[in-house]
């Protein structure tokens, strides 16, 4: 009888274990949803506060048409060109505050190497193409006010 006794405390180990080991999985599950989802609410942020300077620099860029008496789909279609572009320099932008100027990847032979980030080549063409729209259009970069900490201190 000791020998049975022996086998079902073992059992009931092994079971208790398996038990500790579902609570760690569920807790890390837990964990893991919750970064996600941090990860989303921040993006939808950076996302809407892109919306709202897109529409900010599109309204100017509309004023500043009107006010040279620039009316017409071409123009329109190179504003929405223009702002296409605006939101695509932020996202650049985004990507090379995330994963730097330069970010390490495997080779095909698995030797780890250091890379250029694309994001950062890319970011000087549109940046480029971004003038060439306002200057083929005769206007000005749209001001986007004073950014958090500037302002006037004179006062």
């Amino acid at each position: 009888m000791p020998a049975k006794r022996k086998t079902t405390k073992t059992k009931e180990k092994i079971i208790e274990e398996q038990l500790d080991t579902i609570e760690n999985n569920i807790n890390n599950y837990g964990k893991v949803v919750k970064k996600q989802n941090k990860k989303k609410e921040e993006e939808e942020k950076r996302k809407s506060a892109i919306e709202e300077k897109v529409e900010t620099i599109r309204e100017d860029l509309k004023t500043q048409l009107l006010n040279q008496s620039k009316l017409g789909k071409q123009f329109d279609d190179m504003v929405e060109d223009y702002i296409f572009l605006v939101k695509l320099k932020e996202d650049l932008q985004y990507d090379i505050a995330v994963n730097g100027i330069r970010y390490e990847a495997k080779t095909g032979n698995g030797y780890k190497t250091d890379k250029p980030n694309e994001s950062v080549q890319n970011l000087l063409k549109v940046n480029a193409q971004m003038l060439k729209i306002l200057q083929d259009l005769e206007l000005k970069a749209p001001d986007e006010g004073p950014k958090e900490g500037e302002g006037d201190d004179l006062l």
